[in-house]
């Protein structure tokens, strides 16, 4: 058994091995870049801050502060290695895809090309969605609310983190229609298995959006809402790859089946 893993272990440590390579020279490359990124990052913070100025004449300007003495450095190498994995997405997505295309018929190795652009463009278009349309409404509650009686002071640890974990979360979540295209595809799933399972998927959502953004309601409904409609895009790209057979079919599949069984029986008990 061992010995018929062995090549699928060697492969698999051959695309992590290329995956990780290209992570950490990336990591390298936006390092350099850190703070132009890191402007980018902290600009939605920046507005809100403003905004709770704006709001509250009682309250001082909130401050962006660093509470460790090499806090400025450990900011950095978390901007960088969260543009690195975006940078190195469509190098990773390619692995991903050489590493299950020996079992695939040779018209779906064709498919690489869309796999890896259809990836990276639902990725950046997740992150690209949680950073000019939730982030500002976010920010702004959290950080306006209670803002007449304290003076806001976001530590840039925490920030950074919380920033990538909610960028991060909508960009794989707008992965969704992409893999479900490529599991439809390779015939795994179909429309009526996606739209049985919708009432679990509901749950799933919901939780994966109290998990992923901050513990406010309006963030979740921002991140559970899309999901939804995501989750019905999918449905319908499914139903057009590769659609569930009519149940009239079935039904006469299965009594086509029950009539050999039948027939079978009967010979063998006429041996």
């Amino acid at each position: 058994m061992f010995d018929d893993l062995k090549p699928h272990l060697i492969e698999l440590r051959k695309r992590l091995g290329i995956s990780a390579v290209s992570l950490v020279t990336m990591f390298f490359v936006m390092f350099y870049f850190h703070e132009p990124i890191l402007e980018w990052m902290v600009e939605p913070l920046n507005m809100a801050l403003t905004e709770v100025g704006k709001k509250s004449v009682h309250a001082a300007e909130g401050m962006v502060t660093t509470s460790q003495v090499g806090g400025a450095f450990f900011v950095a190498l978390k901007v960088s290695f969260f543009a690195a994995i975006v940078a190195a997405l469509p190098i990773i997505l390619s692995q991903i895809w050489l590493f299950i295309a020996p079992g695939l018929y040779a018209n779906e190795k064709k498919m690489l090309i869309p796999f890896i652009v259809g990836g990276t463009v639902m990725f950046l278009v997740g992150v690209l969605f949680a950073y000019y349309i939730v982030t500002p409404f976010g920010f702004d509650f959290l950080i306006t609310f209670g803002s007449f009686k304290f003076t806001p002071l976001i530590n840039i640890e925490d920030y950074v983190g919380f920033f990538t974990k909610i960028m991060f979360g909508f960009g794989l979540a707008f992965e969704l229609p992409v893999f479900a295209y490529f599991l439809a595809l390779l015939g795994l799933i179909d429309d009526r298995m996606m739209i049985a399972f919708f009432k679990y998927a509901l749950i799933i959502i919901f939780v994966v959006a109290a998990l992923l953004t901050p513990p406010d309601v309006l963030t979740q409904l921002l991140m559970a809402g899309p999901l939804i409609i995501l989750y019905g895009i999918s449905i319908i790209i499914v139903r057009m790859v590769n659609p569930a057979p009519p149940l009239e079919d079935e039904d006469e599949d299965d009594e086509d089946e029950d009539e050999e069984k039948e027939i079978t029986a009967i010979e063998k008990k006429s041996e």
